[in-house]
């Protein structure tokens, strides 16, 4: 997809990119060269994390369900 640099510098997500990876207004995004490529990826902040971890519970048992949560993707990931 092609879009265009105005004169401030600004270019526009085309849309489909915008819906494909959940990309709002004042989200934040990170330009990386790389060669003779320009990549554009989400800034993840603690608000995309957002109930990731069910609550319940002290903070030590919170802390816990967090490691054991982790724990089990890593393991997901790994096979």
């Amino acid at each position: 997809m092609i879009s265009t640099i105005t004169t401030k510098g600004q270019i526009t997500i085309p849309v489909s990119i915008r819906k494909a990876y959940g990309l709002h207004p004042n989200d934040r995004v990170d330009f990386i060269a790389e060669g003779d490529r320009i990549i554009l990826l989400p800034v993840k902040t603690l608000r995309d994390f957002r109930g990731s971890v069910t609550g319940g519970g002290t903070p030590d048992q919170e802390r816990q369900a967090a490691k054991d949560s982790v724990a089990r993707r890593t393991i997901e990931e790994m096979s």
